[in-house]
């Protein structure tokens, strides 16, 4: 008679354990209670609406008792004492190269017709950053094919940067530039709370075949439950973290923080945290330090992270904005006045910083960064003499020249949707065009 090992014993007594079945108690705004149930924060529930139908949720706190949970999709059809029970594991989603090409959910189900995944792994969404002392340094610059970030705002393999933009500058097409630009294995795409209208145009005239191929696109539309559109949020990331503990250099662009913040103060507020900061919970601010920190190198691979920001009123101090700010490791920053004067990609060169400049660019290359920063500010400051025509040509030798590159600069750092520039050739045809000064 053969002996089964004491763990695999375990497990399989676990696994034919009857269900506890409690009860849903109580409806409250978007969040149901269930008594009767023994699970924890994070697990999954499931509750019969009867028909054959039934709703999964997840447990987001505790009260008095009874489990607040959080559907994952519409609670129509869910009645005060519909059955529930735990399904005793957090919410898996799957993994791997599988998922190519391929357009999913935030349950990870494919929206894109193109039949069944190729799942290789099914994974829990939660994961730990890092260890600090097994992160490897960044030293080494990614070419995003970008020439304004190549060269104003470098950004290194496994860095974090936000794109800081009001709304209508242009903020979804430059991430579909970096997304056919960037030198990396895989990309992988969250889109969060975006509307319904603008994702397949998103895919299909800014991504485009070429920058598809080699992405994940993980969606939760605006009118989707907010859990799901955190669910989103946290599956593309846990997505890029699985390609990372293979080795592989991934790109994740989010589009957007701002989106994610609001769908997590709906879940706080709904199980019923306190407003702080203009009526942001707590746990928004949380979470994003939870899910920016799961970004970056490992002791494998390297995970570079995008993530758009949606300032209010171009307002870059407020809450979402300023956290992101102090999280990241630098800032890209869309100007609103450049956009209208069809200056694409508007990114603002004396509002934008990379912290990791002086880790990834070499003496040369910081030289000239910091040359051309430095007659955008000289321009700025005497702004409003020359748009009142109080200047006159020759007082400063510094302004005229500033006067002379700018309108050069500005038409260098002008780049079509469909065109890539990588990094070294950037910066080679910068370094002419001030060297013609």
């Amino acid at each position: 008679m053969e002996v089964i090992p004491g763990p695999m014993r375990d497990q399989l007594a676990e696994a034919v354990r009857p269900l506890p079945r409690g009860r849903v108690c109580r409806i409250v705004g978007m969040h149901l209670e269930v008594e009767g149930v023994d699970a924890g924060i994070g697990d999954a529930v499931r509750v019969d609406l009867g028909g054959g139908r039934s709703l999964t949720a997840e447990v987001v706190g505790l009260d008095n008792g009874r489990l607040v949970c959080m559907p994952f999709t519409p609670m129509s059809g869910v009645r005060y004492g519909d059955a529930a029970w735990s399904l005793r594991r957090p919410p898996l989603f799957p993994a791997g190269h599988g998922l190519l090409g391929r357009v999913i959910d935030a349950e990870g189900r494919p929206i894109d017709g193109e039949g069944d995944l190729d799942v290789e792994a099914m994974v829990e969404i939660d994961a730990r950053s890092p260890s600090p002392m097994q992160r490897a340094l960044i030293d080494a610059q990614l070419s995003l094919g970008v020439k304004v970030i190549d060269t104003m705002v470098p950004c290194g393999v496994g860095q974090r940067l936000g794109v800081f933009a009001g709304a209508g500058v242009g903020k979804s097409s430059l991430l579909s530039m970096i997304i056919r630009g960037s030198e990396v294995d895989v990309t992988v795409l969250a889109l969060v709370g975006e509307r319904g209208r603008e994702v397949r145009e998103f895919i299909e005239h800014d991504l485009g075949a070429g920058g598809r191929e080699r992405s994940v696109i993980v969606v939760a539309t605006s009118d989707e439950p907010p859990l799901l559109r955190v669910r989103a949020a946290l599956s593309a990331t846990r997505v890029a973290e699985h390609f990372r503990d293979q080795g592989l250099r991934v790109l994740l662009i989010m589009d957007s923080l701002t989106r994610l913040g609001l769908a997590q103060r709906e879940i706080g507020l709904s199980a019923g945290e306190p407003p702080s900061v203009r009526g942001y919970p707590p746990s928004v601010f949380s979470l994003m330090a939870r899910l920016l920190e799961r970004a970056g190198t490992s002791d494998r691979g390297s995970i570079t992270g995008i993530y758009s920001v949606l300032v209010d009123g171009d307002d870059l101090n407020d809450p979402i904005a300023d956290s992101a700010r102090s999280i990241l490791d630098g800032h890209i920053v869309l100007s609103r006045p450049q956009a209208q004067k069809g200056l694409y990609p508007a990114v603002s060169v004396l509002q934008s910083l990379s912290r990791l400049e002086s880790a990834v660019l070499d003496q040369r290359s910081r030289m000239i960064s910091q040359n051309v920063r430095r007659i955008y500010a000289v321009l700025e400051e005497m702004r409003d003499l020359i748009d009142l025509g109080a200047y006159q040509q020759g007082s400063s030798p510094e302004v005229d020249v500033a006067m002379g590159l700018v309108p050069r600069l500005d038409s260098f750092f002008r780049q079509g949707l469909q065109e890539v520039v990588g990094s070294r050739d950037a910066w080679s045809r910068l370094d002419s065009l001030l060297g013609e000064a």
